[in-house]
């Protein structure tokens, strides 16, 4: 089922204005070390769960075949247009399946969307089915260890559009294993001011919980800690460590 989030479909072409693929490619690389580390078998190809614009897959592409999943349309045509060369398959991380077995599978940006801990599961299972043994997983999200409020901004102007975008990451005390995303855009377009809120739940866990479910499900996984990575975007001299659970499916 396609996802509401006016975020990701409505507005998906305010990524233009917000987001520079080039500025995905520091970070990728980072995760392409990961992966060359980890690897027990030369990794080629990747499904990429969670799959977005494209922003990411600009960069992946050079070093591998890739396959990308996402549960929004507005992402997905925005994916297809930047990168006609990739599949990219309109499906849920939680229980599409693909009838295929692939060298490594990747959820670098969008596993915070699994709000519950059975949506995380599945996602992990998802992940496993699609795994040749021996392949490579890779999962970037937050821990509770880590977690703190934040604040972003994001702004962006091309001709007569100006675009900025706020948002907010609470830790609700009455909403437990869970964090609010609140989001802000205000696009002027000549001069005229249009508004949109968009809120949502992200799913908050401890680390021992990634590893117990991580390691249930049938993988040996590492974590290392990036920082940095959105540190231009961030108010008030916040903090945004991104946790990287890295690690290979048990043969």
């Amino acid at each position: 089922m396609a996802s509401e989030w006016i975020s990701y479909n409505e507005l998906a072409w305010t990524e233009d204005f917000l987001a520079n693929p080039a500025d995905y490619e520091e970070e990728v690389n980072e995760y392409i070390k990961i992966i060359k580390k980890t690897e027990k078998f030369p990794v080629k190809t990747i499904l990429h769960l969670g799959s977005g614009a494209g922003g990411y897959d600009i960069h992946f592409k050079k070093h591998f075949k890739i396959k990308g999943v996402d549960i929004s349309v507005g992402m997905l045509e925005k994916a297809r247009n930047i990168n006609p060369e990739i599949e990219y398959i309109e499906g849920d991380m939680r229980d599409i399946r693909l009838n295929s077995q692939i060298d490594c599978v990747i959820i670098p940006d969008s596993i915070d969307y699994m709000a519950t801990i059975d949506d995380f599961k599945k996602a992990i299972e998802t992940a496993s089915i699609h795994l040749k043994p021996g392949g490579v997983l890779l999962i970037v999200g937050k821990t509770k260890e880590t977690f703190q409020n934040n604040n972003f901004a994001y702004s962006g102007q091309k001709d007569d559009t100006y675009i900025t975008l706020f948002e907010n990451n609470y830790l609700n005390p009455y909403k437990p294993d869970t964090y609010q995303i609140t989001l802000v855009y205000l696009i002027r377009k000549k001069g005229i001011l249009t508004r949109y809120f968009e809120e949502t739940t992200g799913g908050l866990f401890s680390k021992l919980v990634w590893e117990d479910v991580l390691q249930k499900s049938g993988f040996d996984m590492e974590s290392c800690i990036l920082n940095g990575i959105y540190d231009k975007f961030l108010l008030d001299n916040g903090e945004y460590p991104l946790t990287v659970f890295y690690g290979r499916k048990k043969s």
